[in-house]
Formats: C-alpha cells, sequence, structure tokens
C-alpha cells in the first residue's frame, strides 16, 4: 500500500481558508482483513448546515480511559483504547473523531490506520484531525530533529487516516535562552514542517498551548512570520488562554483558526495555585468563530472534573442547539 496521497492543488491556487473543502486525500484500504468494524450506517446530516461548523470530540476527552504513550507510558489501567474512542464518537453521533497520538499504540501499521479511517466512514465520520506534543523552540540538537521528525511522520500517519489538520505546538523557551531566539527557531520549525505537510496535503494548526503562545500579542507575531500557505493556521483553544478577558485574546487570533477546540471551562485569573476555573460562555464562543465565517470542525475537547461519559453529551446537545 501506497503512504503517498493523491494529487493536490497547489498551495498557491487556494487560500487558507478553501484548502480544507477542496483538499482530497486517499489512502488504500488493503491489510484490513480480519479488523474487527462497526457495521457501516447512513451517514448523518451535519447538525449546523447553515453554518457549515461540524462538531468532532478530541480523544483527550476521554484520557481517564485511555492507555496514555506521552512523552512516556505512564502508569494506568486503561478501559478504551483508540478504536473505542472512534465507536464512542460513533454512538454519540457525531459528525468528526479527532485522534489524539498519545493515545495510539507503541508501535502500529499503516493498515492499522487505513482500519481506524475505515472505522469512522463506517459510522458517517470523518477523522477531523489528530495532534501532537512537539516542542520547536529547543536549540539545534538531537531533541529538537526527533520532534521534527516526529511532526512529519504524523503527516504521513494523518494523510492515511485522512486527517485534513494536525494540532502542533509552539513550545517553550529553554532555560537560559531568550524569547526572541525561542521564538525565531520556532518559527524556523513551522516553516520546515509546513513545506512537508502540504506535500501530503495535510494542515498544521498551532495552539496557543502556553510558552510562548500563552498570550496572543506572541501568539500573532509568529502566525505573521510564518510564510504564507493555505496548509498553516491557528488551532482556537478557547481554554488556554490563563490571562484576564481570554476572550479579547480568542478574538484576536480568532480569523487565522483553521481548527477549534471548545472546552468548557476559562481561567481568567491565570494559571496559579488556587485559581479556579469558570465556566465557559459558549454562546459567546460559538458567536465569536461564527463571526469569522468559521466552517469547519468544532472539536470539544472536555477537561473539567465531572465524569466525562456524563458531562459530553450534555454538552453537546448544549452546543448542537447553538449551532441549530
Amino acid at each position: 500500500m501506497s503512504n503517498q496521497p493523491q494529487t493536490h492543488l497547489n498551495p498557491s491556487q487556494i487560500s487558507r481558508r478553501d484548502f480544507l473543502q477542496r483538499s482530497v486525500i486517499t489512502a488504500g484500504m488493503a491489510g484490513t482483513a480480519g479488523l474487527v468494524l462497526p457495521r457501516t450506517i447512513q451517514a448523518k446530516n451535519c447538525c449546523c448546515a447553515d453554518s457549515g461548523i461540524k462538531l468532532s470530540l478530541a480523544a483527550y476527552s476521554m484520557r481517564r480511559y485511555l492507555p496514555f504513550n506521552w512523552p512516556k507510558p505512564r502508569p494506568s489501567k486503561p478501559t478504551m483504547n483508540i478504536a473505542d474512542f472512534v465507536d464512542y464518537c460513533g454512538e454519540l453521533e457525531l459528525e468528526g473523531t479527532e485522534l489524539t497520538s498519545y493515545f495510539f499504540p507503541k508501535k502500529f501499521s499503516t493498515y492499522y490506520l487505513a482500519s481506524l479511517k475505515l472505522r469512522a466512514m463506517n459510522l458517517g465520520m470523518n477523522i477531523s484531525g489528530s495532534a501532537i506534543g512537539n516542542n520547536f523552540c529547543l536549540p539545534e540538537g538531537e531533541a529538537r530533529q526527533a520532534d521534527l521528525k516526529m511532526c512529519r511522520q504524523w503527516v504521513d500517519y494523518s494523510a492515511i487516516m485522512g486527517a485534513p489538520v494536525i494540532r502542533i505546538f509552539a513550545g517553550y523557551v529553554p532555560k537560559g535562552d531568550t524569547e526572541a531566539a525561542a521564538i525565531e527557531r520556532c518559527i524556523s520549525g513551522i516553516n520546515e514542517s509546513v513545506e512537508y505537510a502540504a506535500s501530503k496535503g495535510v494542515a498544521l494548526a498551532l495552539e496557543n498551548h502556553g510558552g510562548v503562545t500563552a498570550q496572543s500579542e506572541t501568539m500573532l507575531k509568529i502566525i505573521k512570520a510564518v510564510d504564507e500557505s493555505p496548509y498553516f493556521g491557528v488551532n482556537l483553544d478557547t481554554g488556554n488562554f490563563r490571562v484576564p478577558n481570554p476572550y479579547k485574546h480568542l478574538e484576536a487570533i480568532a480569523p487565522y483558526a483553521i481548527n477549534v477546540q471548545l472546552k468548557t471551562e476559562m481561567h481568567p485569573q491565570g494559571k496559579g495555585k488556587g485559581q479556579k476555573a469558570e465556566p465557559a460562555d459558549l454562546e459567546r464562543l460559538v458567536k465569536m468563530i461564527r463571526d469569522v465565517n468559521y466552517n469547519r470542525y468544532l472539536v470539544l475537547e472536555y477537561e473539567a472534573t465531572e465524569d466525562p461519559r456524563v458531562a459530553i453529551p450534555r454538552y453537546l446537545q448544549e452546543l448542537r442547539s447553538l449551532l441549530a
């Protein structure tokens, strides 16, 4: 089976906003014989046909049930695997399922990836994206090269699964280094990775995830310095700006979003000890992304303390109402 995707449009022919609709990724399904797959069902209608926004769920939402293999295996007694998670998203009647890399087996084949794609398709879904835990702020050396290699590897994996986007991190300033130098290395790492990702028809979405992206000002500095490409944009994580008035910071980067990660809590008082989370204004967040004409996946990433099996269906019902 070839890991190479089919021919794509020249990136210069399409805008960042258009590339997901017009790019097509295909992968052969050979080697899936003997795999236990769910029965095929009729694809569901999008919950919000007027806007085009589709609902997905991040595997990180079920982390207490899944094996956690990043950056190294953690002691746990998982009761769910990544295929079970795909099935769970099917039970929730979602349009997408996001398969975070942390929860994959330590070793797997391309046939395994193809089987996940088929599993999602048989449940009327697409794999909306994947995610890695990289640090592009690292100085030149073995660790940096390992993260760049991991990014390329997951671009290949995502192409096989038909996942149009990968969530990536910028990283953190190394001890004894300067933020300016770390940002320059981050920009270089993104440019190198986006060039490879574009050749496979996969986009990279930079997440506001602490470190040098802890505030919208530095996030925008990185975004605007990265080479223009329809295969690069922002993963808007609504719960990750732990600053006063996080909504203002989210609004600043929302126009660049090619993936949205919605959390049910916000941290307007910061992340210090004793700082409690506050319920997110979901109506305001949905309006925010609609105001910038966002029409991709809205990925629920549940991180609160309530049992996710209880909380997730309730929040999805609320989101469906807001998107109707």
